[in-house]
């Protein structure tokens, strides 16, 4: 699960919106759900998922999502 990186309820700038990893599923504000693999990653990064998922009007970016999976998981 990833979910966006500031304060739930708020307008985002678009600088600053990214993506973190939300290993427990417990972080506050909106999240969605990732299969834990480097090619997922990449399939709904190239389809703009993440901000329709999230409600976003701008993109978002991926890069703590992307490390954290190639840090701990191996892709299948």
């Amino acid at each position: 699960m990833v979910a966006l990186d500031g304060n739930a309820g708020t307008t985002y700038d678009v600088s600053s919106v990214e993506l973190v990893p939300d290993e427990r599923g417990r972080l506050p504000g909106r999240g969605a759900w990732l299969h834990p693999c480097a090619d997922c990653l990449d399939l709904a990064d190239r389809r703009r998922a993440f901000p329709r998922a999230l409600r976003l009007t701008s993109p978002v970016d991926v890069s703590r999502v992307r490390d954290w999976i190639s840090q701990h998981v191996r892709d299948l």
